[in-house]
């Protein structure tokens, strides 16, 4: 895929040159700052994608001889389990690109993650960190991206499985307990997903996940405290310990079930309670008739007219604290 990318770049006239990567010596050729191209024609964007993955490549390479890729995880034909809204069941607003490409290198393993972005894209957008809930991240969190990058935002689904993906809760639950084992692997790879990010030149960033996603959603506000500028936590565990929750410096939005006996109302209501004595800006939505994963549609807990909801909350509060633009159709 690199390969591709590089290739088109070198081939076709692109509007910008990049120092240190390749000299086309083609007309109308400007300078870039960062060493990477964000403008009109698909060759540009083919160009930040291609710059993204060298940039990552060549650190990995020169920080390591011995890093060993990851194979990103194959297209899945069986229906998953991802506890993700049900994005695949509604129409994009408008075309997406999007690409599975390597943003981060963790114990000499690239890690990688779904990239989409709106096709008419002509200058960097805000952007969102999806993460996934414990199934792992399969084709319905990519469907789920697809729909948040369709609304004005660049969207990289991160993988903290390595690209693996469970079907069953026992097998996902052993996978979370060994996340929790290692968390100072999964917030590598979110600190290199931030990185990411910046290096697109992102003007403002947020994070969101569903369940397992949920808790490393408000963990990522709390570990990067100076980089998140909005979060979204869909039925994940939340802190209830004010000075626990004292580092969060961006808004959050969090929906629960009152339902649900994983997330307890007691631990939603304790969230809310001890972010508003921190004076912290926090919206908490509790549905009354909702059970854990009542996003997933896939589970027998499964609310449209929540998921619905949700979603619609979810966009407004992007919409507000990253300030999206509305891309030109």
């Amino acid at each position: 895929m690199l390969t591709r990318f590089v290739a088109n770049c070198l081939w076709w006239p692109c509007p910008v040159r990049h120092e240190g990567f390749f000299d086309y010596t083609g007309s109308q050729l400007g300078w870039c700052s960062m060493g990477m191209c964000m403008l009109v024609s698909n060759f540009s964007r083919r160009c930040l994608l291609a710059t993204l993955t060298f940039s990552l490549v060549t650190a990995c390479e020169s920080g390591s001889d011995n890093a060993k890729p990851q194979a990103p995880a194959a297209a899945e034909t069986e229906a998953s389990a991802a506890s993700m809204p049900a994005a695949s069941q509604r129409d994009l607003k408008r075309p997406v690109d999007a690409e599975t490409l390597p943003y981060a290198d963790v114990n000499e393993n690239l890690v990688y993650g779904y990239f989409a972005f709106p096709s008419n894209m002509i200058e960097p957008l805000p952007a969102v960190i999806l993460i996934h809930d414990w199934w792992g991240m399969n084709e319905d969190t990519r469907a789920s991206a697809d729909q948040l990058a369709s609304e004005g935002y660049m969207v990289l689904a991160v993988d903290l499985y390595g690209g693996e993906t469970f079907e069953t809760a026992d097998a996902a639950r052993k996978q979370t307990i060994l996340m929790l084992e290692n968390a100072a692997d999964v917030e590598e790879n979110i600190r290199q997903a931030l990185e990411f990010l910046r290096v697109a030149e992102a003007p403002a960033i947020g994070t969101a996940g569903w369940g397992f996603g949920g808790s490393w959603a408000l963990n990522t506000a709390l570990k990067f405290s100076e980089d998140i500028d909005a979060t979204v936590i869909f039925y994940g565990q939340v802190a209830t310990d004010e000075e626990r929750l004292r580092p969060v410096n961006a808004p959050v939005l969090a929906l629960f079930g009152a339902r649900d006996r994983a997330i307890p109302v007691a631990m939603a209501e304790g969230f809310k309670e001890a972010m508003q004595h921190l004076r912290k800006p926090a919206e908490v939505h509790i549905y009354p008739d909702a059970g854990h994963a009542f996003a997933d549609p896939k589970r027998s807990n499964f609310n449209q007219r929540d998921t619905d909801d949700a979603w619609s909350r979810m966009l407004a509060f992007f919409a507000k604290n990253l300030a999206a633009p509305t891309p030109q159709p």
